[in-house]
């Protein structure tokens, strides 16, 4: 997990979310080497399922015409290990649903991640007490552990006591999309959390400007953006170039911590 310890030496870090093969597979990779070279300091890469129970409008059509267009699971590793041989150095953790990586073979699946250059796994709709038989397979890629304000204070503490990497927490309940207002009591929520840890908190859901960043990155460990990075790329007749004002805009508003931007 070096490069995710790495990526928090300077906190808060920006995350933004992007699936792989919108709105087709070579501007994908080019977008998320847009948004890794110019201010991200871990990216989430979407492998897209046909049933996205956590995700907002925004999302869900993306993903969906990701596999319209012909993503795969294979295609989405594939893209990872471009990424790295392009030269991009920050984490990649996949994010995605259980059902693709069943049908891959999750032994199979972790192998090819890891190969390929991934450092971890967000999985939404794999609750920790469910995740023993992909955790024999893990070694020291984490499975990311999400938490919500619905999250009772018994299970969190013994979720956020094993949680490795960095603690997703969701800022609000519902599914992805932003907001216009930030929730009240993300500050006590927040605390909560990290009442039980000391890895990164990072927060996500719902985080749709950069003043919105920088209000959380004031808070947290991290600012995770995913349906507002998705809508302003992919609107844009330019998505590569969008990618790079987004990533730029973003960072700046952590900028705080001086980041070196490419």
């Amino acid at each position: 997990m070096s490069r995710i310890s790495d990526a928090f030496k300077q906190k808060p870090i920006f995350m933004p979310y992007y699936p792989v093969g919108y709105p087709d597979l070579e501007t994908s990779i080019n977008v998320l080497e847009a948004l890794a070279k110019n201010g991200a300091d871990l990216i989430e890469v979407g492998f897209s399922f046909s049933d996205p129970l956590a995700d907002g409008p925004v999302i869900q059509k993306a993903t969906q015409v990701a596999l319209e267009r012909g993503v795969t699971t294979q295609k989405v590793i594939d893209a990872v290990a471009e990424l790295r041989k392009r030269g991009v150095t920050i984490p990649l953790i996949l994010m995605g649903y259980y059902n693709p990586m069943l049908a891959y073979g999750l032994e199979n699946f972790v192998l090819a991640a890891r190969t390929a250059g991934a450092d971890g796994f967000i999985i939404p709709d794999l609750p920790p007490e469910e995740s023993g038989e992909l955790a024999a397979f893990l070694g020291d890629l984490p499975q990311i552990c999400m938490l919500a304000p619905t999250t009772s204070g018994e299970r969190m503490e013994k979720i956020a006591r094993q949680a490795r990497g960095f603690i997703y927490l969701v800022s609000v309940t519902g599914v992805t999309g932003s907001r216009t207002d930030l929730p009240n009591g993300i500050d006590e929520l927040i605390q909560r959390v990290r009442e039980h840890t000391d890895i990164p908190v990072c927060v996500g859901f719902g985080i749709g400007t950069p003043e919105q960043a920088r209000a959380v990155g004031i808070l947290a460990d991290g600012v995770i953006v995913g349906s507002a990075c998705v809508r302003a790329i992919g609107e844009s007749p330019e998505p590569v170039k969008a990618a790079r004002e987004f990533a730029k805009a973003f960072s700046e508003s952590l900028s705080s911590r001086n980041k070196n931007q490419a």
